[in-house]
């Protein structure tokens, strides 16, 4: 291809964003174009590295290899590029890359890749937001992360907001300081053992900080734009939104941001907006995540093509149908489970906090919602039998004749049924307020024993949007919390669910399948229908030119 060509290919990619149009055919002519058959090795694992490679068609494997075995860490497709951190590093391959399919390659060797980042110093921070996400993303992996999901941005807060933050707990040194200082002047005991305290106090305070700068993350994947927020025993929550639902990206950031390269990258999408706070380069990274999001439209808006193109070829004969189109879909086989006997069940149900029963997964509220509305009664129970053993003790070790019951004794056992009558009615209470995931809708019920019934009910197709939080020192502890979910201009909220990060995924992956399959249903309507008049067309185009010739042909007088 020549090299306008590769120019437009070259300004798809973030790594060239802000370069001119005669900068981009510049670099263009560089590059020189590598192909690959399916399982060829394209990069080995522990070989220096000496060019980037930029996939412009086909798509690799990129996994790690080491006592025999192979991690996948990723699939890469057109658009996406490798070998770009040996290039900075000088070092060797940190993984081996592979083509999965027949694949061609642009490659820019490294003496061509020095020269363009001193030709154009502007590329500079797009080099190095890719490299420290790569290094990032290998060092953290998170396990909500799905099997085809590809990350291509992490990020966390830049270190310049790690230092405000740490500007207090270092002054606080201060304290201690002092105390130390008068103690050696006045040889009191006492301030230098309160200037030990506050000395761990203000070194745990810095340490806290610290690792609560590193625990918020940003991230961009093939699926998703992704704010992890977690406050080290307080809280934690996880916000996203889907490629395919953003609206528009923005960058905010004020005159020392500006000089600094900080900023807020501001994501907004159907319900409201995905901020990714205090970003080092946030520039190059909104531009990131504007190309991926547009490659998302592109492979949607390509695979439709492809799916029209193989409708037409079949309604002309040229095509023969597919053996899934031939064939009429057999009967899926059934997998017998054998089932606990009667009492084990309800044993097994009775504090079940998550039943999935085929596409149905019913939620009720975490065991330590449980506890905090049956501990009165508890409490009482516990406390009225301790009682009636003393009193039982009391009445089996009396002599006999000398110890009756009385109208004591007689109370205890009533006030035992009364209390065990509010506990179960506390129990009923939380064991009926339930949230549910069909395979089309989600459901809040809401249903107090021997009373009323509330029922919300919204279709998958129309959640905007989903995040989760856990709030406190034992939502953090245990694992529950709450996850919300946009309907709308509404609102659902899944209180109190035991790993809210699990049920975010549940309802996330059933509300993907629901709207893929339905997209894919009203496309192959209107696939089918569009094909249909175009096979028309084409089957009657001869016949509709020997009209046009014979009308072109017969006299005018006629």
């Amino acid at each position: 291809m020549d090299a306008t060509k590769r120019a437009i290919f070259l300004r798809k990619i973030h790594l060239f964003y802000g370069l001119t149009d005669d900068q981009l055919i510049a670099i263009a002519e560089k590059v020189t174009e590598v192909s690959f058959d399916t399982d060829d090795t394209i990069l080995q694992q522990g070989v220096v590295g000496d060019s980037l490679y930029l996939i412009y068609s086909g798509g690799v494997r990129v996994f790690l290899q080491g006592n025999g075995r192979e991690k996948e860490l990723a699939t890469l497709v057109s658009g996406d590029y490798v070998g770009e951190m040996e290039l900075f590093t000088g070092g060797a391959r940190s993984a081996t890359v592979v083509a999965r399919e027949p694949t061609l390659l642009l490659r820019i060797s490294k003496q061509d890749f020095d020269e363009i980042l001193k030709t154009y110093p502007s590329i500079k921070p797009n080099m190095d937001i890719s490299i420290a996400s790569r290094k990032l993303a290998r060092k953290k992996r998170f396990k909500w992360l799905r099997p085809d999901e590809v990350v291509y941005l992490i990020a966390r807060k830049n270190k310049f907001y790690l230092l405000q933050v740490l500007i207090l707990p270092v002054l606080s040194l201060f304290i201690p300081a002092f105390l130390f200082f008068w103690s050696w002047l006045a040889q009191s005991t006492a301030a230098s053992a309160f200037g030990m305290l506050t000395l761990v106090a203000a070194f745990g305070w810095i340490a806290w900080r610290a690792l609560d700068w590193g625990n918020d993350y940003y991230l961009v994947t093939n699926q998703r734009v992704v704010w992890l927020e977690k406050v080290i025993g307080l809280y934690d929550s996880r916000t996203e939104a889907p490629l395919a639902e953003i609206l528009s990206v923005g960058v905010e950031t004020d005159m020392l941001g500006r000089i600094l390269e900080h900023g807020d990258v501001i994501v907004r999408t159907f319900v409201g907006e995905i901020k990714f706070r205090h970003m080092h380069h946030p520039q190059q990274a909104a531009h990131m995540v504007e190309e991926y999001w547009h490659r998302t439209e592109q492979v949607s808006e390509q695979a439709e093509k492809e799916a029209f193109k193989t409708a037409l070829r079949q309604r002309l004969g040229l095509l023969e149908p597919t053996q899934e189109e031939q064939e009429p879909p057999k009967e899926a086989q059934k997998t017998v489970t054998q089932k606990p006997n009667f009492l084990k069940a309800i044993i097994i149900n009775l504090f079940r906090q998550r039943i999935e029963e085929g596409d149905t997964i019913t939620y009720r509220k975490h065991w330590f919602v449980l506890v905090k509305h049956t501990f009165l009664p508890s409490t009482l129970l516990i406390l009225l039998l301790g009682i009636t053993v003393v009193r039982l003790y009391n009445f089996a070790t009396s002599p006999d004749g000398t110890r009756s019951l009385g109208t004591f004794d007689v109370t205890i056992p009533l006030l035992m049924i009364l209390v065990l009558g509010w506990w179960i009615y506390q129990y009923i209470d939380w064991a009926n307020d339930i949230f549910r995931v069909t395979s089309d809708q989600i459901y809040d019920i809401d249903r107090k024993p021997l009373g009323t019934e509330e029922r919300r009910a919204a279709p998958l197709d129309n959640i905007l949007g989903t995040r989760y939080e856990r709030i406190g020192f034992f939502g953090y502890i245990l694992n529950f919390g709450t996850v919300y979910i946009d309907v709308g201009s509404s609102q659902f909220a899944f209180e109190g669910v035991l790993d809210p990060a699990l049920v975010q995924s549940d309802v996330d992956r059933r509300r993907l399948k629901r709207i893929s399959s339905k997209k894919a249903a009203e496309h192959i309507i209107e696939r089918e229908r569009m094909a249909d008049w175009m096979a028309a067309y084409h089957q009657n185009v001869d016949e509709f030119r020997r009209d046009e010739e014979f009308k072109n042909t017969k006299p005018k007088n006629e």
